[in-house]
């Protein structure tokens, strides 16, 4: 009887076990099939859309322009599944559109559309404006329309031959520099004393923590820059749009008087100012373009392609000698880092990558960095050194910010170019030590113990700061900065006195630096370029491999959330007392955001488990 129930349940289970099976394979041939007929699909359809003569280029740039994209598993995982994860653009995808488009006889005009852009600094904003202008000289039109334009947004548009804004817009032309906040008088109420230590006196890095103003040192070195830049700015402008010089300033100071003629109409003002050439609402604008160009009857609109539907289109080349460009954009760091922020090891590996293919030749360094670990800038330094000894050229392109150890990392290079807007210089070193002993005395938390030697426990933040510890501190600041100064004055040429009048922290433009000698060549990326392949011989035919590092499985997953200010942020409210969360309460989360952004350095510090590190960084951010 047993047997006979055990054979009625195997023969059942044979039963489902082959239906199963069936269904399996009759699944996964449904999805070999539909895979068959999606491939026939995109065979029969031929690949990209065919173009017609006087199709117009439609450059919608959306979010800021960056150097590289974030190694965000959030942005691949999102790109995976098909959906638009493109909220930046990168430079050399602008310039690789806009050079392609120039020699293709079936675009016939670009049109400027910066609503969506939040822009870039001036440098990479002129690198933009260059391949406008090579694009104008291949004799093609450049019209740019705005519903409005800020003064980043301005600065591209001025580069096509005509600008047009919507009747109830307005060019924003505001000035550069701007206020920072000091926390020195919050810290004390909290207990919290910050301890720097540092050689120069325009190192003002650490300022905001231990000032309630900025230092006459620091307002002089940032009127002068941010003076020399604004005189850029308006010059360029000026000449571009046929205005008389100083003219600018002039309608600025007049503002208020010129509104009230107008009648509160801003663009009226921009008009008669001849800032634009027209004002045009966006179906005039469309007509407008029907006029220059040809009409696409299926979409009932003049023929054009947007700019990531035209760069799908471009193919990369496989063959031949090519310019190696390794990115080095963000802060330095000591270690491993992911595209869009700099390791001292990773980009390392990346240069040292670069010097034993043999299909690379030269090597560019693009720096868009405000500084960061000593130790970090020294590993890439190093790496650009011994690429030189083996025979490979090196041109370093300065873009937005090269400052710190932004330029401690360019002091290797056979050539250094830097735009004339280019934050550079900023040769300083500071250390910070944070203590919150007299937070604990408010707390009534007292801390004590036994050591073997005065060295153990001698930086605790909980306790004040031990003088040996501070005196020996600074004692590595003044050799770090020694090292940094005698590099730059072998690396540009000059003696220690020269170098030492151009130090002390202070930062530069690239014409003030070009001046004072910290850099060779005023230039953008595509002139670096050119300099590389003509170091190494490589003619004008050349192409280029962007080197960039894979994040790891752990990195991914860690990156999954770009949470790096709020856990700043937390971290600085563990450290502290109740009291902090409360001042904080009341904030907008514009300001929580850039409080935070201050205090990222205490994550930096934290992450790198040291008892403390010098730093060649500088608060300088492109204007």
């Amino acid at each position: 009887m047993a047997s006979s129930i055990l054979g009625f349940i195997g023969r059942c289970f044979g039963v489902f076990w082959r239906a199963l099976d069936a269904t399996r394979r009759a699944f996964f041939n449904l999805v070999f099939l539909l895979f068959l007929v999606l491939l026939l699909t995109v065979f029969i359809a031929g690949g990209p859309r065919r173009l017609n003569d006087k199709t117009a280029l439609l450059l919608d740039l959306k979010g800021n322009l960056v150097e590289q994209y974030p190694g965000s598993v959030r942005r691949t995982m999102l790109g995976q599944l098909g959906a638009s994860v493109k909220d930046d653009v990168q430079l050399r995808d602008v310039l690789q559109v806009l050079d392609a488009a120039a020699k293709d006889p079936k675009i016939g005009s670009v049109v400027l559309v910066l609503d969506e852009f939040q822009g870039a600094g001036l440098p990479m904003l002129r690198d933009v404006g260059a391949a406008l202008d090579r694009f104008k000289a291949s004799g093609k039109k450049v019209v740019a329309w705005g519903s409005s334009y800020n003064q980043r947004q301005y600065f591209l548009a001025i580069h096509a031959d005509k600008i047009y804004l919507h009747p109830m817009g307005m060019v924003a032309l505001e000035g550069f520099g701007g206020y920072r906040n000091y926390y020195h008088d919050a810290l004390d109420k909290l207990g919290v004393t910050v301890n720097v230590m540092k050689v120069g006196a325009y190192k003002n890095f650490a300022e905001p923590f231990t000032e309630n103003a900025p230092s006459a040192e620091a307002v002089e070195a940032e009127s002068a820059l941010y003076n020399d830049m604004w005189a850029y700015y308006t010059g360029t402008v000026e000449k571009a749009r046929h205005l008389e010089a100083g003219s600018i300033m002039r309608t600025i100071n007049d503002l208020p008087q010129l509104m009230k003629e107008a009648h509160g109409d801003p663009a009226k003002i921009a008009l008669s100012e001849k800032w634009v050439d027209g004002l045009k609402t966006r179906d005039e604008m469309r007509q407008l373009m029907l006029a220059i160009g040809a009409k696409d009857e299926k979409a009932k609109t003049f023929r054009q392609i947007g700019f990531e539907e035209y760069q799908a289109r471009q193919r990369p080349r496989f063959a031949g000698d090519a310019i190696g460009v390794v990115i080095a954009a963000g802060s330095i760091s000591d270690g491993m880092a992911p595209a869009g922020s700099i390791g001292g090891l990773s980009t390392a590996n990346l240069i040292r990558n670069a010097r034993e293919d043999d299909r690379i030749k030269t090597i560019v360094l693009r720096i868009n960095s405000p500084g960061g670990s000593s130790f970090g800038s020294e590993l890439i330094r190093r790496e650009l050194e011994l690429t030189r000894a083996a025979g490979k050229p090196v041109v370093v392109s300065m873009g937005d910010v090269a400052a710190s150890g932004g330029y401690w990392i360019s002091m290797a290079a056979d050539e250094v170019i830097a735009d004339p807007a280019s934050v550079t210089g900023s040769i300083g070193v500071f250390a910070i030590l944070p203590t919150a002993d007299k937070a604990m005395d408010k707390l009534g938390v007292h801390s004590a113990g036994v050591t073997t030697t005065w060295l153990r426990g001698s930086y605790d933040p909980t306790r004040p700061l031990d003088p040996r510890m501070r005196d020996l501190v600074q004692a590595g600041v003044e050799r770090i900065y020694g090292d940094f100064t005698s590099k730059a004055a072998h690396a540009r040429k000059l003696s220690a006195d020269q170098i030492e009048a151009v130090a002390q922290g202070r930062v530069w433009s690239g014409r003030q630096a070009k001046e004072r000698g910290l850099v060779d060549t005023i230039g953008g990326y595509q002139d670096a370029l050119q300099s590389a392949a003509k170091r190494a011989g490589l003619g004008d035919n050349y192409r280029v491999i962007y080197l960039e590092r894979e994040p790891t499985g752990f990195e991914r997953v860690a990156r999954l959330f770009d949470a790096a200010d709020l856990q700043a942020l937390a971290r600085l409210v563990d450290m502290n007392s109740g009291a902090w969360q409360t001042g904080l309460a009341g904030l907008p989360g514009s300001a929580l955001h850039g409080i935070a952004d201050d205090f990222s350095w205490l994550t930096e510090a934290a992450d790198e488990g040291k008892p403390f590190t010098t730093v060649t960084h500088c608060f300088c951010t492109p204007p």
